[in-house]
């Protein structure tokens, strides 16, 4: 009887070395992508980078770490990205999203010589031309962009970011109106509309861009109302507006 229970509890405590041993209780550790606004097929390949790393380090810090040091939030577009880890599931959730695309950059030298092209993204950053045909081969971005021209030498300054802004506060459905936004060397901002497929050129001069913009929105609101749109208006002077259709 002894012999029996000393070898029933034998096979129990046997049972449950072997049931608690990792290579029977270890699971492939799951991943879980969301590319939000973001072309699938580049930030695919970004996501299958980022699981080999951590099947190697087994460390969320390292993937991060990667991120950072490689710049690949750059190199694949990322306006922003959560990486987690849920020991429950097993599971890693990848969440990456990417800036909406707002102007096609003409970027010229002085002479008028087209110097490079970008993208100018709701965030105020210029993007590599890259970006827009990578949104267009996934159906991403169907509609044409409006184009800017943006002195070479105004670069550095925050002029794309403040027009980034402009369109931002005016909503997507005035932005598909503008066709072209002109800056020049003297930083004057121009603005050309297509409405109802007639050109409308807004002058705003150098400064009050938001002020002026919302005027332009009320002005083309209101004429549009009545089917008669301004070929000229000259918002140059933040105290008056002055008018002219075309005879």
């Amino acid at each position: 009887m002894i012999k029996s229970l000393i070898l029933f509890f034998t096979l129990i405590v046997s049972n449950l070395s072997f049931s608690s041993s990792p290579r029977y209780f270890a699971k492939k550790v799951q991943y879980r992508t969301f590319f939000g606004s973001c072309p699938s097929k580049a930030v695919g390949r970004l996501a299958l980078t980022l699981m080999k790393e951590f099947e190697v380090e087994k460390s969320l810090l390292a993937i991060k770490k990667k991120i950072v040091d490689d710049k690949l939030n750059e190199k694949y577009f990322l306006s922003s990205y959560n990486i987690n880890y849920s020991p429950a599931d097993n599971m890693i959730r990848f969440q990456f999203d990417c800036p909406k695309p707002l102007l096609k950059v003409q970027i010229y030298k002085k002479s008028g010589e087209e110097f490079y092209t970008a993208i100018l993204v709701d965030s105020g950053e210029l993007y590599d031309p890259t970006y827009e045909v990578l949104l267009r081969g996934e159906k991403k971005l169907k509609e044409s962009l409006p184009h800017l021209a943006l002195p070479a030498d105004k670069i550095n300054g925050n002029f794309h970011k403040d027009i980034a802004h402009l369109l931002n506060i005016v909503g997507e459905d005035f932005s598909k109106r503008i066709s072209e936004i002109i800056l020049n060397e003297k930083d004057e901002l121009t603005v050309i509309l297509s409405v109802g497929r007639k050109p409308s050129s807004a002058f705003f001069g150098k400064d009050y861009w938001g002020e002026k913009m919302s005027k332009l929105q009320k002005i083309v609101s209101y004429m549009g109302g009545k089917k008669k749109i301004p070929s000229v208006i000259n918002l140059t002077n933040s105290k008056k507006v002055v008018v002219k259709f075309k005879k």
